[in-house]
């Protein structure tokens, strides 16, 4: 039996190094799921805080946390996090995707 979607993203985000960030969509694209960011972010806003799972380290295609009310507090404990990690967050939650994206080794296939 294929696992679930949300078990599917916490396997591939558990594989995120400390110091590394993904995004949703890359996320999304390594479980086999084109264009289901979104739906990455609702499997990540499941988690039971606090997670062994590092939520923290997936974050928007452009770069940025998702910041908003309803996440509860979630997006500023994630830029702490991150900033625990030394990556450097703008108080926006602006981040250098480029110079910390991960990129998982080339041919290795994501688990389904």
């Amino acid at each position: 039996m294929d696992p679930s979607f949300d078990a599917r993203v916490r396997q591939v985000v558990a594989q995120i190094p400390a110091g590394q960030l993904a995004t949703y969509g890359q996320i999304a694209d390594l479980i086999g799921a084109y264009g289901c960011a979104r739906q990455v972010g609702w499997a990540l806003r499941r988690l039971a805080l606090p997670s062994e799972v590092p939520w923290h380290r997936v974050v928007n295609a452009r770069g940025r946390i998702s910041m908003s009310l309803s996440r509860e507090g979630s997006d500023w404990m994630q830029r702490e996090l991150l900033l625990a990690e030394g990556i450097p967050v703008d108080a926006q939650g602006r981040l250098p995707l480029s110079r910390y994206r991960w990129l998982p080794l080339l041919g290795a296939e994501a688990p389904r």
